[in-house]
């Protein structure tokens, strides 16, 4: 299996501590070590990487962990090959316009025998059941709204999509169109918030404590959500099976804190 991590955030927020502690599952401290990618937006604009040499190891992931990873919406992922070789066009997370804007995701699990019908506007480039997923997904969505909708009408869109997706198997998710994101867990998700009063975190995969107090404005917040916890002294929650949380400004959305 894969693990993932996504932030949304209320301000552009540098991502460079839970990135790094992420990284050292992707070989070091987990077997992830089948490719890993990150995407973050900035502004409309969106810059992704992905590699498919493992995180620990990847020279690409270690010139990003000194980078200023500011964004408010990004996504990573570490893979553990299930569905599909290993090769750069497999690596997570994938990338697709629509009503145009970007729009990132990653997944987590397998999905047996799952060969949606596609169309041509959204095909997938590797053969990973997760970019069939995605892809087909996006199709729904498309055909769902005439142009962008609302996150609330989105969100309703996708408690109909996602069940049908998830039927065929495991489906750990994250979606963002660089306004939200989306979480969807089937088995494992976790997810905090980051505010004021910020306090002291300190990471499980690797060495490094850090005071966010010393760091962030009284205006800051951003909310964490990974596959398994990063820290070992922060209030994580975990997810319901088969629930689907939206995230907007580094906060979820009441209206989606529902069991499908």
């Amino acid at each position: 299996m894969c693990q993932l991590l996504g932030l949304n955030c209320a301000t552009p927020t540098d991502a460079s501590f839970s990135f790094t502690g992420f990284c050292q599952r992707g070989g070091a401290t987990d077997h992830h070590a089948d490719g890993w990618g990150i995407a973050f937006f900035e502004g409309k604009g969106l810059r992704l990487f992905v590699d498919q040499q493992s995180a620990a190891e990847s020279p690409v992931a270690a010139f990003l962990r000194g980078y200023p990873l500011k964004s408010r919406n990004i996504i990573a992922h570490v893979r553990k090959a299930t569905v599909g070789r290993v090769s750069l066009e497999n690596a997570h997370p994938f990338t697709r316009e629509l009503w145009g804007r970007h729009w990132v995701f990653a997944h987590n699990g397998d999905l047996k025998d799952y060969h949606p019908h596609l169309h041509a506007q959204f095909r997938p480039v590797g053969d990973t059941d997760s970019e069939r997923a995605f892809c087909w997904l996006m199709q729904e969505l498309a055909k769902s709204h005439a142009d962008l909708p609302s996150v609330a009408e989105l969100t309703l869109t996708l408690r109909e999509l996602v069940p049908q997706v998830r039927r065929f198997g495991t489906f750990n998710c994250l979606l963002s169109n660089g306004e939200a994101l989306w979480a969807h867990c089937s088995t494992h998700l976790h997810w905090l918030v980051r505010q004021h009063p910020f306090t002291q975190a300190t990471l499980k995969d690797q060495d490094w404590t850090v005071d966010f107090a010393q760091l962030n404005q009284p205006g800051d917040r951003a909310a964490v959500i990974v596959t398994q916890p990063l820290t070992d002294n922060e209030p994580w929650t975990a997810f319901t099976p088969n629930e689907l949380k939206v995230f907007v400004d580094g906060l979820p959305i009441d209206v989606t804190e529902v069991v499908l």
